[in-house]
């Protein structure tokens, strides 16, 4: 226990006036978490952001794009699929530990291969609507583990060559290579928020009551118009029939402001990477969104004041 103890003190070390000083491994932390921060500030990678993002979003896709956003199941598709190459290789490392087992791995390793194509294709769609921040990370995140996919490959071959040891010492990189991937994968995603649903905090902000917006003359026929709820802003959209529908103003994917989007045929189109949502549900009709906009109920009182209320609110 004293060794424990002092251990723990030479790493970090309390001094008077609650102030503490930063021992080996706490600097070795900080150092590790500014090097991935300083991804997103490369601008020098923005000479290789710019062409790919245009090919990427060249890609005859149609239809299918949405389905490699993930829009039909709620949240991007890509995290999903990284099980598929990452559980095929971390368990091919697993039997070459085991005698006997360089057959199984080879075949892991060949899984991981295959399933890495879909796995990169859903990144790229993604990857190709965040902001400049995310793409440069993103891009490393990807070189990265390109390097893994040619390092199994490598391996593949090797094994299948009969080289077992050269097959294994590769397979070995290319695990330390795609960890390295994903661990810049969940910086992405958590730390910088790519793929989150932006709107999700909307219904923790407002009180469950009816709040007034304004009067119904205040609100152009078929135009969006931003109005603020306490620290939520919100889209007005009145129909020439005198229906109001009333949306999050804030998209879900990266929080652009859909009152600055064009307005037609019943749906609004966040102007900044092309999502679009219905205004009579918030639904989001097309990516790269994968979640809906919180949408309020709204009535007109007899004095013509717009009064709104969204549901589970609170």
């Amino acid at each position: 226990m004293r060794s424990l103890s002092s251990l723990i003190t030479k790493l970090v070390l309390p001094v008077p006036g609650g102030v503490r000083t930063e021992g080996p491994a706490a600097r070795a932390q900080g150092f590790l978490l500014k090097s991935l921060d300083a991804l997103g500030e490369a601008e020098r990678l923005d000479a290789a952001v710019g062409p790919v993002q245009r090919a990427v979003r060249a890609l005859p896709l149609g239809d299918v794009r949405d389905v490699l956003h993930g829009r039909q199941i709620g949240h991007p598709a890509h995290p999903a699929l990284v099980h598929l190459p990452m559980g095929a290789w971390i368990s091919a490392a697993v039997l070459d530990a085991v005698p006997g087992g360089g057959r199984g791995a080879r075949l892991l390793i060949g899984v991981g291969i295959l399933s890495a194509a879909p796995t990169a294709l859903t990144g790229w769609v993604d990857w190709a609507e965040q902001h400049e921040q995310q793409m440069r990370t993103g891009l490393v995140h990807a070189a990265s583990n390109a390097v893994a996919v040619g390092l199994y490959t490598g391996s593949w071959v090797a094994r299948g060559r009969g080289r077992t040891a050269l097959g294994k010492a590769l397979g070995l990189a290319g695990l330390a290579a795609v960890s390295a991937g994903g661990m810049i994968g969940g910086h992405l995603a958590f730390r910088m928020g790519v793929g989150a649903n932006k709107a999700e905090p909307v219904p923790h902000l407002l009180a469950p009551e009816w709040q007034t917006l304004g009067r119904v003359e205040e609100f152009p026929v078929g135009e969006g118009v931003r109005r603020e709820l306490g620290e939520v802003p919100v889209l007005v959209v009145r129909e020439a029939g005198g229906e109001i529908h009333v949306l999050a103003d804030r998209c879900s994917h990266s929080s652009g402001p859909l009152s600055e989007g064009a307005v037609a045929d019943g749906c609004v189109e966040c102007p900044w990477h092309g999502s679009v949502f219905r205004l009579s549900d918030g639904w989001n009709v097309r990516g790269p969104a994968t979640a809906p906009q919180p949408s309020f109920d709204s009535r007109v009182s007899d004095d013509g004041t717009v009064e709104v209320r969204l549901p589970g609110a609170g």
